[in-house]
């Protein structure tokens, strides 16, 4: 067996074909969309005619809770669209593990000096309330 021959101990790289693709996070669509409902509400309880006999309010209050499940519902429906449209646009590409001997910090030992030990704790001076740094 030749020395240029992979052992396991000096470990194989490994390819992996992978798929490269930038998906959306769904939170944000999702909170965005209860944030136009709530607008929408307040627009349907401020800012179009209504009865005499409600307070204003009142209508926010019961328009809020459906407009914000509509809106949730149409910004997870527009994350959906954008997830599709990135399947679509994922490319393709190779990756190689790095074995541990080959990394730059393989092999080297970290050193750290010890803690000092603790003494007096240093005296304490007036404190001006002024900003950090020389004192006068």
């Amino acid at each position: 067996m030749s020395s240029d021959q992979p052992t396991p101990e000096r470990g194989v790289p490994e390819r992996r074909e992978i798929t490269v693709r930038r998906a959306p996070k769904y939170v944000p669509f999702l909170v965005l969309g209860g944030l136009v409902g709530f607008a929408a509400a307040a627009v349907i309880a401020y800012a179009l005619p209504g009865d005499a006999s409600y307070d204003r309010g009142t209508v926010y209050g019961f328009f809020m809770v459906p407009c914000a499940a509509a809106g949730v519902i149409l910004g997870a429906i527009a994350a959906l669209i954008l997830d599709r449209a990135s399947v679509r646009r994922a490319r393709r590409g190779v990756v190689e593990s790095v074995p541990e001997t080959e990394h730059p910090a393989a092999g080297v030992e970290i050193i750290t000096e010890p803690a000092p030990e603790p003494g007096p704790a240093p005296e304490r001076t007036a404190d001006d309330g002024g900003e950090p740094g020389q004192r006068s």
